[in-house]
């Protein structure tokens, strides 16, 4: 049984996971950590991060990006695994991730879902053919309007894993409208839509003279990232320091 403390237990992914880990034989969630208990949870809530010592394997995070700093601070203090799903993490807090990752193991993805990190690597093979025959390569990503970070972290994980296909030879493009001119051989665009209630829906077009080829992912619930977090909990306890993803998970 992997136990493991949920880090932004309160909110909304953090409600899916709990309920998905009750369903679990294999995890259990012995504990949270929110900016506020709302009650709704069976296990005990801690507003302080530094208050929660509750013995655990793992942990997993599904917060904010302002609170990243002092979780990865603390998962080092415990010696904790952590699970980092939370997206719009800055330059200087990336770094900090790989540092942390020198110490204890930490599984980042920007998304948890087993269909996108198949598509990741559908779309580098589609890439080595069709971006050397001249295609243009776009992204589009579409989100719930509560969502903060555009770019998704998903679209940029995306974009770089083209880029990767094409020996790093790419820039990325978030915003055409602020000069006029002609596209790029050697750009990325990647843009965003956000609106309503949608859950994640990532399109990655390869656009060719008469022709255009389309890989799209729809997410129809947060389910499938709360499963994959879960999944990567239990991949992740026990393991050495070092970095991994979602890549991992699915290879065990």
């Amino acid at each position: 049984m992997v136990k493991i403390i949920m880090h932004g237990c309160c909110g909304h992914m953090g409600q899916v996971i709990s309920d998905l880990a009750a369903k679990d034989a294999e995890a259990e969630i012995v504990a949270g950590i929110d900016i506020s208990d709302k009650g709704n949870t069976t296990y005990p809530v801690f507003t302080d991060i530094k208050a929660c010592q509750t013995e655990a394997d793992v942990v997993i995070d599904f917060s904010s990006a302002k609170a990243a700093d002092a979780l990865l601070d603390f998962c080092v203090e415990r010696n904790l695994p952590v699970v980092l799903c939370t997206t719009g993490l800055s330059e200087e807090q990336l770094a900090k991730v790989e540092e942390t990752a020198k110490k204890i193991p930490v599984l980042k993805s920007a998304n948890m879902s087993l269909g996108i990190n198949t598509l990741l690597k559908l779309i580098q093979e589609a890439a080595k053919v069709l971006a050397t025959a001249g295609f243009d390569m776009e992204i589009v990503e579409r989100h719930h309007r509560l969502k903060l970070d555009a770019p998704s972290g998903t679209a940029l994980a995306l974009a770089d894993s083209l880029n990767e296909a094409m020996d790093n030879q790419y820039h990325y493009v978030y915003d055409r409208s602020q000069k006029r001119e002609m596209r790029d051989d050697k750009e990325i665009g990647i843009s965003a839509v956000r609106g309503g209630t949608i859950v994640g829906d990532h399109e990655v077009i390869f656009a060719g003279p008469d022709e255009v080829i389309e890989f799209k992912h729809t997410a129809y619930s947060k389910a499938v990232f709360g499963k994959g977090a879960v999944e990567a909990a239990k991949f992740l306890a026990g393991k050495p320091a070092g970095r991994y993803d979602m890549a991992d998970v699915i290879e065990g």
